[in-house]
Parts: C-alpha cells; sequence; structure tokens
C-alpha cells in the first residue's frame, strides 16, 4: 500500500469516527426526548481497482420499531376514549352524591319525606310545614342544578370537539409542510433525521385524538389514515370541519340539526365509535354530547317526572283538579307529559305553598287550592304526600328497567345506574391505560440505551485513535524521506 492510500484509509477512518462520535453523543443527549429517533451512521467501504481507499459515510439512519410505534399510537387513542367515558360517568355519580352527603340528591329526599313525618305529627305547627316546603325546594333545586350541571357537560364536551379539531387541522398542516421540507432535504443529500423527529412527535399529539395509521412515501414522506378509513393526510391535507355551539339546551341534538356535527374535507361523516374518525377522544367527546349526557338527561327527567306525577292526584289532595298543577309544577304550571324532556330543570315546589312566591304554608296541610285554613290537628293531606312518595310505581323511562320504585328508591337506582356504569368504565379505563403504558415502555427500551451508546463511544475513541497513530506514523515517515 501507498502511503497516499494509506493516508487517505486513516484520514477516512478519522472522518468517520468523528462523526460517529458525533451521532453517538446526540443519542445520548436526546436519550428522553420525545419523538426521537436512535441515529446510526451507515457506512461502506471504498475501493478502486481491487485497492481499498478507506471508508465512506452513506448516511445516517434513524432507527425507529414502526410496528410498535404504530401499536402505541392506537394504545394512545384506545386509552384516551377511555378515560374521556370514564371521567363523564365519575361526573354524574359526583353530581347525584352519596347518600351520606347532606347535599346529595338522596339525602336531601330523605329530609323531605322526614319534614313530612314531622309535620304531621303536629300539622299545626307552621314551622314544621315551613321545613316541608323548605325541604321539597331543596329536592327540587338539586334536580334543576343537576340538569344545568348536565347541560354544562354537555357544552364542554362540544368546546373540546372544536379544540381538538383545531389541533388535529393544525398539526394535519404542519406534517403536511415538515413532508415538503423532509423531501427537499432528502432530494439534496441532506440529513432529514431531526425532521422526522419532529413529525413523530407531531402526530403522537394527535394520536389519542384520532387512531391513526401511517403509510410510508417515497423520499421519506408518509400518509396519514385514521384505523377506519378516512384519509388525513396524503399528498395533500384533508380539512376536518366542526362548529361550536355557543350555548347549550336538554332539546339541542345531532339530528334536530341545532348541534354540528363532523366534516372531512366537506362531507359529513358518522361522529360515532365505528365512524370514520371513531375510536379515540374526538368520538368519545361526541359520544358523552349526544348519547351518554342526553341519556342521565332522560333518567334525571324521570325522576322530576316522577315526583310531580306522585303528587298532583286528587287522591292526595282533594283540592287539585284534572289539569291544575300539583305540589310540584313545571314552570309554575301542570306537567304536560309530551314535554318531558328537560322537566329537571323545570321542577318547582307550587307558589301556592312558597311564603317567598306569596304562598301560604298551610295549604301543604289543608290543600293547594284551598281558599282559607282548615282544621289545624289534620294531618291526612300531609300523610296522604307521604305515603304517594313511599309507594311504589313503575318509572317513565326505560333506562330503568321498567321496574317499580318509591320516589327515594327510584334517586337510589339512579345513583347505583352511574355508580355500575362508572366503576365499569374504570375497569376498561385501567386495561387500555396499562396497555398503552406496556407500549410505551418497550417503545422507550427500543429507543436509545446510554450504556449501550457509551460502549459504542469507548469503540469509537480506539477507532479514532489508531487511526490518528496511523497519521502520526504516516507524517513521521514523510519527514524521514523528506530529509533524505
Amino acid at each position: 500500500m501507498s502511503l497516499s492510500a494509506a493516508f487517505t484509509n486513516a484520514l477516512s477512518g478519522l472522518t468517520v469516527s468523528s462523526k460517529m462520535a458525533q451521532v453517538v453523543s446526540s443519542n445520548v443527549a436526546n436519550a428522553m426526548t420525545e419523538g426521537y429517533g436512535r441515529r446510526t451512521v451507515e457506512t461502506s467501504a471504498v475501493s478502486s481497482g481491487g485497492v481499498g481507499y478507506g471508508v465512506k459515510i452513506d448516511g445516517i439512519s434513524r432507527q425507529v420499531n414502526e410496528s410498535l410505534l404504530q401499536d402505541r399510537r392506537l394504545a394512545d387513542a384506545a386509552a384516551g376514549e377511555a378515560s374521556v367515558t370514564a371521567d363523564f360517568y365519575a361526573s354524574v355519580e359526583d353530581m347525584i352524591g352519596d347518600p351520606t352527603d347532606a347535599n346529595s340528591l338522596s339525602a336531601k329526599m330523605a329530609s323531605f319525606e322526614s319534614a313530612l313525618v314531622e309535620a304531621a305529627s303536629s300539622p299545626d305547627s307552621t314551622g314544621r310545614l315551613t321545613t316541608v316546603v323548605n325541604t321539597a325546594k331543596a329536592v327540587a333545586e338539586q334536580l334543576n342544578s343537576m340538569s344545568d350541571e348536565i347541560n354544562d357537560i354537555r357544552l364542554s364536551a362540544d368546546k373540546q370537539i372544536a379544540n381538538q379539531v383545531d389541533l388535529l387541522n393544525t398539526t394535519l398542516n404542519q406534517v403536511d409542510d415538515l413532508n415538503d421540507e423532509i423531501l427537499k432535504a432528502t432530494t439534496n443529500g441532506r440529513d432529514a433525521t431531526a425532521l422526522m423527529d419532529e413529525r413523530q412527535a407531531l402526530i403522537d399529539q394527535i394520536s389519542e385524538i384520532v387512531p391513526l395509521e401511517i403509510k410510508e412515501r417515497d423520499n421519506g414522506q408518509v400518509a396519514i389514515y385514521t384505523s377506519n378509513g378516512a384519509t388525513l393526510l396524503d399528498g395533500k391535507v384533508y380539512e376536518v370541519g366542526f362548529t361550536e355551539t355557543g350555548r347549550m339546551a336538554a332539546n339541542f341534538s345531532l339530528e334536530g340539526g341545532t348541534l354540528s356535527g363532523l366534516t372531512v374535507n366537506g362531507k359529513e361523516i358518522n361522529t360515532t365509535e365505528d365512524g370514520a374518525l371513531g375510536g379515540g377522544t374526538l368520538s368519545a367527546l361526541f359520544a358523552v354530547r349526544d348519547e351518554l349526557a342526553p341519556a342521565a338527561q332522560e333518567q334525571l327527567d324521570t325522576v322530576a317526572r316522577d315526583l310531580i306525577e306522585r303528587l298532583s292526584s286528587s287522591d292526595v289532595d282533594t283540592t287539585i283538579t284534572t289539569g291544575s298543577a300539583g305540589f310540584f309544577t313545571d314552570s309554575g304550571s301542570a306537567f304536560d307529559t309530551a314535554d318531558e324532556l328537560g322537566i329537571a330543570g323545570r321542577i318547582e315546589v307550587n307558589a301556592a305553598i312558597d311564603p317567598s312566591e306569596g304562598g301560604e304554608v298551610w295549604r301543604v296541610r289543608d290543600g293547594i287550592y284551598a281558599t282559607t285554613a282548615g282544621d289545624v290537628g289534620d294531618s291526612t293531606i300531609l300523610n296522604n304526600i307521604a305515603d304517594a312518595l313511599s309507594a311504589t310505581r313503575a318509572a317513565s323511562s326505560s333506562a330503568f328497567g321498567g321496574s317499580s320504585y318509591s320516589a327515594s328508591g327510584l334517586m337510589s337506582e339512579l345513583l347505583s345506574n352511574y355508580s355500575t356504569a362508572r366503576q365499569s368504565a374504570e375497569l376498561t379505563e385501567s386495561y387500555t391505560t396499562a396497555k398503552q403504558e406496556a407500549l410505551v415502555e418497550e417503545e422507550l427500551s427500543n429507543g436509545v440505551d446510554t450504556d449501550q451508546e457509551l460502549q459504542s463511544l469507548l469503540v469509537i475513541e480506539q477507532s479514532y485513535a489508531a487511526n490518528a497513530k496511523v497519521m502520526q506514523t504516516l507524517d513521521s515517515l514523510m519527514q524521514e524521506l523528506l530529509d533524505l
């Protein structure tokens, strides 16, 4: 081998060793950086006429397990969906309240029933009659508040949908821009791995919103589809459309046109879990807004309707006539069964017995529509009210299975339904989260191993030192030749 060939070999070895050291340093520095793919230097031998002329760098490759990455992204979406559902059921359960909590619906109903028993034992007591009215108002106000909270949950879900659609569209456009930058870098022979890291981090940001499938294209490009087959990015960005609402009411619905659905490039798509964008937090929020919360409203309305109907009969109060409002009213009027939706938000105590509305509490004892006070010792109507509340009757909503309940029993069943649903949802959330965390751990384990990188660095240093020694020796030989 000639001195020039040896010099070329050693110089190329130094160059490659230097680049490898730089790449190892980058790997170690970014071991915990989200989206970072471990780099390796791709090399090949250089020869001419069967004579070796060192080594050259073919490029920097990014080591990523695409199959594992895909599984983890799908797990992100499943875990996100389960979390949204579990949070909803937990919110409704908290809203109903534990019976041991004085602010719960069951506790307020128990106070109302206790007040009736105490008033019946001393019907001449204005204080006890006032307590009956106040505890009844507390029950109605609790139902009003819960109905408002359900609307707030729906409105919050609608706002979150809008935010996620904005994030989805923004991120897709950013990924498209990075595709262009990567294409320019690869065609010009530049290292595009940092751009690929940035692109991966962006895609990961939206993997919880919609379950994604990434398809590799030429020159480092990627296309993005949903697991249910919708195209989000493939050469161009497909825009997701949604219109946020500014307010919410119990009768607002997607079917009625008062709430927005989703579009992709202007085409309407199914918003359910089985739809084109289903399976992540986005479809879960639609489920909360359009299915789960309306179902909760329906059950709450059933409880309110049950209270109104129990105490609207002339069998309970002989002064009540057909078509007139009873103890509880629909915003002051008689309840119309054709207008049940949202009744939980409108139920009120009859103004005739509410002193704050100009009513008289003695009418609780003597009859809502009595014109004058009757026998102060007569507890008949008070006992009738208590009996009507404790009697079992079938619930109007099929959500309660057609079984018969007392007024307080129906409220307990409401709590039981959501407690059971919350536990089931939390089990699903626990499973999906554990799976997602396991995949994250596996992904990290397949990433940068700092111990391995440092061991590689030692080998690289030895290689660098060996090539440097060759250069030093060649320099000495050249000096001796020049001195001859």
